[in-house]
């Protein structure tokens, strides 16, 4: 067996090597060997069938598990000459080459490595956390919207015009060419104004209706909405509005405040407003941490690391933000790449720097995983996915299901452990900046001593 190995960076590596045919032969005697002590077949005792019958009847078989033992140790063989343990080694070695000549076999090997780098630049990524300050009148706000949510519903007055916050019981059915279409007709329907429930318009359009009055609105349904047969078509909706239905006037009184400290020994008005003004802040600093400080930490995280990456991960990648993009393209341009491979080769090469930055950021965030001690159970991951499903009126089952069946958990399991190492370290530079530092003590002034 020749053997040639090569350290290409520190997260690749290549092996070449020839494989003798007489070499192979042995290999294949000795599996027929096996073989032929187990097997028992039609018109020979078990364990004297001749060898010539096994390996013409089980040809294939055969040779898949001599080529199979041969490459195995070639590869112990390499890994020896290259000095590289086998922890080392992400996903299975790919053999890039298998090129069967009359007395030989040859061979490429491509073996992937866990790249090497350090994460002491981590904290110069972190950009500074500055949060919004809660004022008193956001936290009356909230108090109020929290009261009125405790509030009942009464039906109004039937000359009140619908407006914005009431909630309208309506009857309507949609039509398309003047022709109903399939899900678009309810009655009773209760429908809060200025939720947005419905589509742009529908909404404002019922805006100072009374009770009893009927009405039809033309709406166009959005060019993104899930049903294809719908998308992007102007509608005519039929509504009836058989009444309107507002809060009270919410009442923060000493019920009130007991009703939402249930747990609390003495719940005070005070102390319920500090409660809402942490929730505040909370929401405040989830906002900004995911609408502005997250996305620069990944930004800084890409510009500051250079390291190898492995070349078969970013192929990998590759092939999936392809296959991805292939189901977002229109049809004429998917019949261009599926007809022409140097176009889809194109298309594909496009994504190779997103793929080099997704592959970067997850080797960083492993190796941080690693060192702050973060992980996320695979238990918390189906409860996330169980509770953004019922949000979304999805059944719950049929979503983990589908997670499951299409191999999806492990890239939401690792976009939830991104989501917390990122809030941790910007949790850290937070606390960080708010410790107040101690004033070093002043030296002592001594004069010389005049002699």
């Amino acid at each position: 067996m020749n053997l040639q190995t090569k350290r290409i960076n520190t997260a690749n590596a290549c092996v070449t090597a020839t494989l003798l045919t007489k070499d192979m032969e042995s290999k294949l005697n000795k599996i027929a060997t096996k073989i032929s002590k187990n097997i028992k077949l039609d018109g020979f005792r078990k364990g004297k069938v001749p060898l010539n019958v096994i390996k013409s009847r089980y040809k294939e078989n055969i040779e898949q598990d001599a080529q199979k033992e041969a490459v195995q140790e070639i590869l112990s063989e390499a890994l020896k000459e290259l000095n590289i343990e086998p922890k080392e080694i992400i996903g299975d070695p790919i053999i890039t080459k298998f090129d069967k000549k009359e007395n030989s076999i040859d061979l490429e090997i491509k073996i992937s490595l866990n790249p090497d780098f350090k994460l002491d630049n981590v904290p110069e990524c972190i950009p500074e956390v500055k949060l919004k300050k809660i004022t008193e009148k956001e936290i009356e706000i909230r108090l109020e919207e929290v009261a009125k949510s405790k509030t009942p519903l009464i039906e109004a007055k039937k000359d009140k015009k619908l407006s914005k916050g009431n909630i309208a019981n309506i009857n309507f059915e949609g039509f398309i060419d003047n022709k109903a279409f399939e899900g678009g007709k309810a009655e009773n329907f209760d429908l809060l104004i200025g939720s947005n429930q419905f589509m742009p318009g529908f909404e404002d359009a019922l805006i100072g209706m009374k009770t009893g009055e009927e009405k039809e609105i033309n709406v166009d349904f959005p060019q993104d909405y899930h049903s294809k047969d719908l998308a992007g078509k102007p509608a005519t909706f039929k509504v009836k509005l058989n009444k309107i239905q507002v809060k009270e006037t919410p009442k923060i009184d000493d019920n009130l405040v007991k009703s939402l400290l249930p747990q609390e020994k003495q719940p005070t008005l005070e102390l319920l407003k500090e409660k809402i003004k942490e929730q505040l802040e909370l929401e405040s600093k989830t906002k900004i941490y995911n609408e502005e400080l997250k996305g620069k930490v990944i930004e800084n995280l890409d510009k500051s690391f250079k390291f190898d990456l492995p070349d078969l991960i970013i192929e990998q990648e590759m092939d999936l933000l392809f296959r991805n993009a292939l189901n977002t393209i229109e049809e004429k341009e998917l019949e261009i790449l599926k007809s022409d491979t140097k176009k889809a080769q194109q298309k594909r090469e496009t994504f190779r720097e997103q793929a080099e930055k997704s592959v970067k950021i997850t080797f960083i965030i492993n190796a941080l995983s690693k060192q702050e001690k973060i992980s996320v159970e695979d238990n918390e991951v189906l409860q996330t996915i169980y509770y953004e499903s019922m949000m979304n009126g999805q059944n719950p089952k049929d979503t983990i299901d589908y997670y499951q069946k299409n191999n999806l958990l492990p890239a939401m399991k690792m976009a939830m452990i991104e989501d917390k190492i990122l809030s941790h370290l910007l949790d850290k530079k937070l606390n960080n900046s708010n410790q107040t530092p101690k004033p070093e003590k002043k030296a002592k002034k001594t004069k010389d001593k005049a002699e």
